[in-house]
């Protein structure tokens, strides 16, 4: 109700974090590739309800870092260095996606700049999801 009562211009945005797992699902990870679809999802069709009000939603898919507290549950095992090697393997720009890339992916949807985007979804990935 806030968003929405903001008189004129933009009244804000919406953020979602959802993983390339939502467009590119790796067997093991059912249930988790299903509810970043969902995320994927639901911001499209609350980018579509909200539109109107001149509230923006929009989504970031990040790639597997290695270095999260779940990257052993999401890998299946230890991320040894043969592991990392192999999901490395299938990322074009040749590393892990960082924090600081979805931040910065975030602040740009956040910004000016993006005041005509909504309804999309980045994928922070290093073009793994191409």
């Amino acid at each position: 109700p806030a968003m929405r009562a903001n008189p004129g211009g933009s009244a804000g945005c919406f953020i979602n974090i959802a993983s390339t797992a939502g467009l590119r699902p790796r067997p093991g990870l059912t249930w988790y590739n299903g509810s970043k679809g969902a995320v994927i999802t639901t911001s499209k069709s609350m980018a579509a309800e909200l539109g109107p009000d001149n509230i923006r939603v929009n989504c970031i898919n990040p790639v597997f870092n290695p270095d999260t507290g779940l990257s052993a549950e999401f890998a299946g095992g230890p991320v040894d260095d043969a592991r990392r090697a192999q999901f490395l393997a299938t990322i074009p720009l040749g590393r892990f996606s960082t924090a600081l890339d979805v931040a910065n992916a975030a602040l740009y949807l956040a910004s000016n700049e993006a005041a005509f985007i909504s309804g999309i979804c980045i994928e922070v990935d290093g073009a793994r999801c191409v």
